[in-house]
């Protein structure tokens, strides 16, 4: 089940939200867990038990980790321990059918047998609860969050449906809180409301239009793409990725919001930023202050010399890669933003500070097009390629003309969505003094966010056409 489809909308959430606020509050968060157990059967039910019984194993570790919490030696066992059966889970399920084929591939070249093995399944949002399995128990250790004794509250905050299956990643601490003692008032449920109706409106309006004609585009084969036209599938799928992601956390934010939660920002305008340092702190910030706490700071971050600075580095974006899909352009991927980021780091790029900060800002958004081709390509030729078109290297022949995908409703909607990648929108409201806002700015405020939601209604009845791009990670 997905945010934006008519069960979702006219079904699930009404049902859930009338059934929530009948209930008394002692028996609320049950009525959320078991909520979130049907959103997530209602795509996966076998996978239920998979993630239950990570769920219940990294309950334990908690436990363990807290009641040894006078013995460090038996701590960092437990918790090694603990890295090692989340880590080997995601690796399973995840990476077993790449390296496999990896194997057998190599296997062949020097004449080799080959592993015969059944295609593993991957379950849905694996990526996000294991993360966040990982993080609680962790900070249990660090001693930045009390243990939870009590199961379904910690049952709830990995399963909660506003955030299980595509983030963005919650730490335990931040909303620990939450779990036992929460308020909602008229203002706070309205935000929520509104807050849902953006990402649903960013998501089904702008994403999906966008996405429309970069899958049509990256469809093509790479000998039929012309300059123009890989241009045109590399900028739509960027806003795509964009518009579909913080779409999707804007839900996530609204709605959890309306139950009481408050989640943190996930995005904040990456694509005004003047340096890939600059984007990393504004794309998917949740998975990016992951990989700095968990990862980047206990290889000793910045603080072990020079050398091991950039190691550091270039080890968390791998991860960073390979955590987004098994396959060699995601490592690619990984690696070359590692490599921007030490570049950025020994100052041999630093347009920002040296130049005008409009040349800053194009060159990150060229490293950003260019990291794109390999995210989304099937395969490194593709990649290879795609980026030989974007850069007028081939004579490839031209049977797809540009035209073909312009028309009326794409041009208006990718302005829009340019318009929509700076804060300009923002900044106005801003400027609104949002504490004292007039009755006639209330109104135009709410005729705007219920147009939005009107017209997200009749793109999802007259299309078949919605897909997630993070589900698959």
């Amino acid at each position: 089940m997905v945010f934006s489809s008519v069960i979702f909308l006219f079904l699930f959430l009404p049902v859930v939200l009338l059934i929530y606020y009948s209930t008394r509050k002692a028996l609320r968060n049950s009525v959320l867990l078991f909520a979130s157990l049907i959103f997530y059967a209602w795509g996966e039910p076998k996978f239920i038990i998979i993630m239950l019984i990570s769920l219940f194993i990294n309950y334990i570790f908690g436990i363990t980790v807290d009641y040894f919490q006078n013995k460090k030696l038996y701590q960092k066992l437990i918790i090694v321990i603990c890295i090692f059966f989340n880590i080997g889970i995601l690796v399973f399920f995840k990476y077993t059918n790449f390296m496999v084929d990896n194997f057998n591939f190599l296997s062949g070249l020097f004449g080799g047998d080959f592993l015969e093995i059944k295609k593993i399944a991957l379950p849905i949002g694996i990526s996000f609860y294991t993360f966040h399995e990982l993080s609680y128990v962790i900070d249990v250790y660090r001693k930045i969050a009390k243990v939870q004794k009590n199961f379904l509250n910690l049952a709830l905050y990995i399963l909660f449906f506003p955030q299980l299956i595509a983030g963005p990643i919650i730490r335990y601490h931040d909303i620990a809180d939450q779990l036992q003692n929460r308020n909602v008032n008229i203002e706070d449920f309205a935000y929520g409301i509104r807050r849902f109706i953006i990402g649903l409106g960013k998501k089904v309006i702008i994403a999906n239009t966008m996405g429309v004609v970069a899958d049509s585009i990256f469809s093509i084969p790479a000998t039929n793409l012309t300059f123009s036209l890989s241009w045109l599938g590399i900028i739509t799928y960027a806003l795509q990725i964009y518009y579909d992601f913080s779409g999707y956390s804007d839900m996530a934010i609204g709605l959890a919001r309306m139950f009481g939660f408050r989640f943190l920002e996930n995005f904040n305008y990456p694509y005004i930023s003047k340096s890939i340092t600059e984007f990393w702190r504004r794309w998917h910030i949740s998975l990016s202050s992951w990989f700095k706490d968990y990862l980047y700071i206990p290889l000793g971050g910045n603080k072990k010399g020079t050398f091991k600075t950039y190691r550091n580095l270039i080890i968390v974006f791998i991860c960073t890669g390979i955590w987004h899909g098994a396959s060699w352009n995601f490592l690619i991927w990984g690696i070359y933003y590692g490599i921007f980021l030490v570049l950025e780091r020994m100052k041999l790029i630093n347009f920002g500070e040296k130049f005008d900060k409009s040349l800053g800002r194009v060159y990150t958004l060229l490293v950003v097009f260019v990291g794109w081709v390999f995210f989304r390509s099937d395969s490194l030729h593709y990649s290879i390629e795609f980026l030989k078109s974007m850069i007028g290297i081939t004579h490839n022949v031209g049977l797809y003309n540009i035209c073909l995908f312009l028309n009326a409703k794409f041009v208006l909607t990718f302005l829009l969505a340019i318009i929509g990648v700076m804060p300009l929108v923002n900044n106005i409201f801003l400027k609104m003094n949002i504490d004292k806002i007039s009755i006639r700015n209330q109104f135009a405020r709410d005729a705007y966010i219920t147009f939005t939601f009107l017209v997200a209604i009749l793109y999802l009845s007259n299309s078949t056409y919605n897909p997630f791009i993070y589900f698959r990670f």
